[in-house]
């Protein structure tokens, strides 16, 4: 058993307050933010119990994305109990084996074609696209972006970026994010937070901030992952299977190229935030596990600065500035 004050509360909600026979609780996992997740073990069974600390993570928006997931059909955990006042939910367990531990090239297109297919879902039902959801407009995209300039090129790398070159990457971005048809976007839809299910369909998790915004969004999440790459050729082809989907159920009016091009660029501003996200957690909040991600991040950076004229000037800014430091002594 834990006995940091938290977990201590939380054992104590799970058996008195719940009447759960708690055999063990142990650590299941933690994220970027400040959640945490324990493995309740019962006679009964196994459960998730989530730690938000109120002062720091609100539970609302997961328990109403949850349901919507649900009810649309995705395998969302259920939620069977709920202390908003201290901040824990009771969820349904989905075991400890994700996409990410799970893929190799003989499993990759029965775990992709799922992950697709629930991806499809989210895009598709109509109660998500018409969820009281946030938008992905223009302010929160420069957000986003801002977390790259600020904590990855200028507090991890100690570089300025030419403020011309960063002004039109932004612009460029931004512009083509917003012209994408509009649906449901998970936010985190990439191999860490799918799970491997009996049924084949993936449990789904971290949708917590969910949003309505650009339709290539979370397609680019998970087939440009942070965490795992795959060759050209077989990227290609579980994306334009999913763009010939998507225009069989009118969900998009655009030729290959111009999707080609909103899912590049959309990875793009996705990868460069998630760069800025790994600096900021090694430099703020101490968790420096995900610095080995960033160079492989950069790389799908460099990719796509390379393959469009537009990016050029950024691509060369990367290549001359940003990845000799990166590759040289820590920064300070």
């Amino acid at each position: 058993m834990l006995e940091d004050l938290r977990s201590i509360l939380l054992l104590d909600w799970l058996e008195n307050d719940l009447l759960l026979p708690v055999e063990n609780l142990q650590p299941a996992s933690s994220d970027a933010s400040f959640r945490r997740y324990f493995r309740v073990t019962a006679p009964d069974g196994n459960f998730i119990a989530m730690d938000a600390p109120p002062d720091r993570e609100k539970l609302e928006p997961f328990i109403k994305v949850a349901g919507l997931l649900r009810e649309a059909g995705v395998r969302a955990p259920e939620i069977f109990q709920q202390n908003l006042g201290d901040g824990f939910l009771l969820l349904e367990d989905f075991g400890n084996q994700n996409f990410l531990d799970s893929l190799n090239p003989d499993s990759a297109d029965a775990l992709y074609q799922g992950a697709l297919d629930s991806l499809f879902t989210l895009q598709n039902h109509r109660s998500l696209q018409d969820a009281a959801l946030s938008r992905y407009d223009e302010a929160l995209l420069r957000r986003e972006l801002d977390i790259f300039s600020t904590w990855f090129i200028g507090d991890y790398l100690d570089l300025d970026i030419p403020a011309d070159i960063w002004e039109t990457l932004q612009s460029l971005l931004i512009e083509s994010a917003l012209s994408q048809p509009v649906t449901f976007v998970h936010r985190d839809y990439h191999s860490r937070n799918l799970m491997v299910l009996p049924d084949g369909l993936p449990g789904v998790l971290d949708f917590q901030d969910a949003v309505l915004g650009p339709i290539t969004y979370d397609l680019a999440s998970l087939l440009r992952d942070c965490y795992i790459a795959w060759p050209p050729a077989q990227l290609d082809a579980w994306l334009q299977a999913y763009r010939q989907r998507l225009v069989l159920a009118g969900l998009i009016d655009c030729d290959a190229a111009l999707f080609r091009q909103w899912f590049d660029w959309m990875g793009l501003q996705r990868h460069l935030k998630a760069i800025g996200i790994f600096s900021r957690l090694h430099l703020r909040d101490g968790k420096s596990g995900y610095l080995a991600d960033i160079p492989r991040t950069l790389n799908y950076v460099a990719e796509v600065c390379a393959a469009y004229p537009e990016l050029a000037e950024f691509g060369r800014f990367l290549l001359t500035e940003a990845r000799p430091r990166l590759h040289s002594e820590s920064p300070a």
